[in-house]
């Protein structure tokens, strides 16, 4: 049985970490951690990891990028696999995971779907094949209360398919700003926002006379902490070092 702590538990998304973990027999959560400790829950809630008396064997943090400090600083002090769920983390933070994945194992992924890591898989083969003579465009559709535009799963999309190019590209976001024909040099990003849409995400090759798209439509965000469920229980007696979906779905 894998003994979790969960960061973030009274959170939208803790809350969904806790429904599916929930009458299961092969992980428990032990401990929550929450700047709100009214909510009652079937684990006791603290609301530092200073006062975590439990022993764990993985954090699972849904919470937000100011607490990662003290979530990292548990997790190395009492040799803790860590699965990384916030999102918004700096490019310093994200070094400080990688430096602190030379002592225990780290699960970071920038989206915790499946479905949307096997999309990217799937569009890296794709830009392989077809990506110097296609051009390529990343439409994404989120909520309307999303913050940030593009999202942070498109430049994954955008990054991984770059990466797999012969030629140098750019992101282009904003073509009405100009009047010219679409160079080849470029993967275009368009980003859509309204209502309560969870998050969409479309890859399109466009070629001569046909068009190829992968994508990739999340329905609840339980999907999500289904994820991040799945990576604690990955790690499970993993050695230290950075994983993500990539090895996951090897």
């Amino acid at each position: 049985m894998l003994r979790v702590i969960l960061n973030g538990c009274n959170g939208h998304m803790g809350r969904f970490v806790t429904s599916g973990i929930a009458g299961r027999e092969d992980i428990e959560i032990i401990a929550g951690v929450d700047l709100n400790t009214e909510v009652p829950n079937t684990y006791p809630v603290y609301d530092s990891f200073d006062k975590i008396t439990e022993k764990a064997d993985a954090v699972i943090d849904f919470s937000h990028p100011s607490a990662l400090s003290g979530v990292l600083d548990y997790c190395t002090g009492n040799s803790v696999a860590l699965v990384e769920c916030s999102t918004g983390l700096s490019s310093e933070q994200v070094d400080r995971i990688k430096a602190d994945s030379s002592v225990i194992p780290v699960f970071y992924s920038g989206n915790m779907s499946i479905g949307v890591n096997l999309i990217i898989e799937l569009s890296k083969s794709a830009a392989r094949v077809l990506g110097d003579s296609f051009d390529i465009e990343i439409i994404e559709a989120h909520h309307n209360q999303k913050l940030d535009s593009p999202s942070g799963t498109a430049y994954m999309i955008a990054d991984a398919i770059r990466d797999e190019l012969s030629r140098p590209v750019e992101y282009e976001y904003d073509r009405h700003s100009r009047s010219l024909k679409r160079p080849k040099d470029e993967i275009g990003i368009h980003s859509v926002r309204g209502g309560t849409i969870v998050g969409e995400h479309q890859v399109m090759f466009a070629g001569n006379d046909e068009i190829i798209t992968i994508s990739h439509s999340a329905r609840s965000k339980a999907l999500f902490s289904t994820g991040a469920i799945n990576a604690a229980l990955f790690l499970y007696g993993k050695e230290p070092g950075m994983y993500s979906m990539k090895d996951m779905l090897k």
